[in-house]
């Protein structure tokens, strides 16, 4: 009996590979937990109301960078708000019922929280995912990874404004060096790569990724109160958009793609989580052929994805998602004008790639 079952397990994986060219599709067989990859929709059903599989550890992702990560798209207001992308252009259906109110994933939570620096956190949001407030892209990523994903989900933000790779998130293990003739500092170190216990109380290289991982890491630690009923977790991936105050910097602009690489390795290492996946995001402004510190800052980007970048280490982890075909206009500076549609439609790119990631990689 054990040798026929065996013999039908791989006639099955050999039909269905041929068929399909994806090992997850046996999810069936052997209790996998992700839909297969071809059939991720383009346009994703409205959530069912039903709560996530409790039995299976919360799946994590935590959201960084700088204030597009922190979200601006309006919700009401006219022409460019989510209210008019939904009602009057038919985007986004899965976003609304039938009456017109705004739906929730009862399997997907997201929570928000905010430091500056290494200071005190404050909790802004922390419920089922819904629309509430401005937005950034993480309704898109939400929706995705949660519509794949048979396990409850955490979608955990944590990021402020104004902060660059080069300096305020700079990772841990990042060394001092000298641009055009001046030191810059190191992770841990004040301005002028000066050791930050000979500057008390100055700003220092690194002190927001430290508030950030810190703010996350506290959510973590009280998971009860963050996912109701759930009493474990893993941190299945991260996900970055940033670089809007690196490319004013020559400094930061030309080191981008190194610290982005230390960036994953120091995360992975800071939540012990190994195999945890990344999904990076380039400015909705800057274009492939675009030259100077922002040219840079893209295709820093662009060399970190795993099927057409530098790295062949990063092949199933790390996905870049081109932004510029998916903005309606406007600047990263100016927070593409608050338009909803932006922020939709890179979060969507965004939760996308981490679906097909996890789907290539099934658990």
């Amino acid at each position: 009996m054990k040798q026929e079952w065996e013999f039908i397990k791989m006639s099955a994986l050999k039909l269905l590979n041929n068929a399909l060219g994806l090992t997850c599709t046996l999810c069936l067989l052997f209790g996998m937990t992700l839909v297969a990859e071809d059939e991720l929709p383009a346009v994703l059903p409205a959530p069912d109301g039903k709560a996530a599989n409790m039995a299976k550890p919360v799946q994590v992702y935590i959201l960084l960078g700088q204030s597009n990560m922190l979200g601006f798209g309006r919700i009401t207001g006219g022409k460019g708000s989510l209210t008019t992308a939904v009602q009057q252009n038919k985007l986004y259906p899965y976003l609304a019922d039938g009456r017109g109110k705004w739906t929730t994933r009862k399997d997907v939570r997201f929570v928000r929280v905010m430091c500056s620096g290494s200071g005190p956190s404050k909790t802004f949001n922390n419920e089922w995912m819904t629309i509430k407030g401005n937005i950034g892209p993480e309704m898109g990523i939400g929706h995705y990874v949660g519509h794949v994903t048979d396990a409850p989900v955490m979608i955990l933000k944590s990021c402020i404004g104004n902060r660059s790779l080069g300096w305020d998130l700079l990772p841990p293990g990042s060394p001092q060096y000298e641009y055009d003739g001046k030191i810059q500092a190191g992770y841990g170190e004040a301005a002028g790569g000066i050791p930050k216990e000979q500057a008390p109380g100055q700003w220092y290289a690194g002190v927001q990724y430290d508030g950030d991982t810190a703010a996350a890491k506290k959510v973590l630690a009280d998971l009860a109160t963050h996912y109701p009923g759930a009493t474990e977790y893993e941190v299945a991936g991260f996900f970055w958009w940033q670089g809007d105050k690196d490319f004013r910097s020559n400094a930061h602009s030309a080191k981008y793609e190194e610290n982005l690489m230390n960036l994953l390795t120091e995360l992975r290492e800071d939540f012990d989580a190994p195999e945890a996946k990344l999904v990076c995001a380039t400015l909705g402004q800057t274009q492939k052929d675009a030259g100077g510190n922002q040219g840079k800052i893209l295709q820093a980007v662009l060399n970190v994805d795993g099927e057409s970048g530098k790295y062949p280490q990063n092949q199933g982890l790390v996905a870049s998602v081109y932004s510029h075909p998916l903005s309606k206009g406007g600047s990263s500076s100016g927070h593409y004008s608050g338009h909803a549609e932006t922020y939709m439609n890179i979060g969507e790119a965004m939760g996308k790639a981490m679906a097909n990631l996890l789907l290539k990689d099934p658990k």
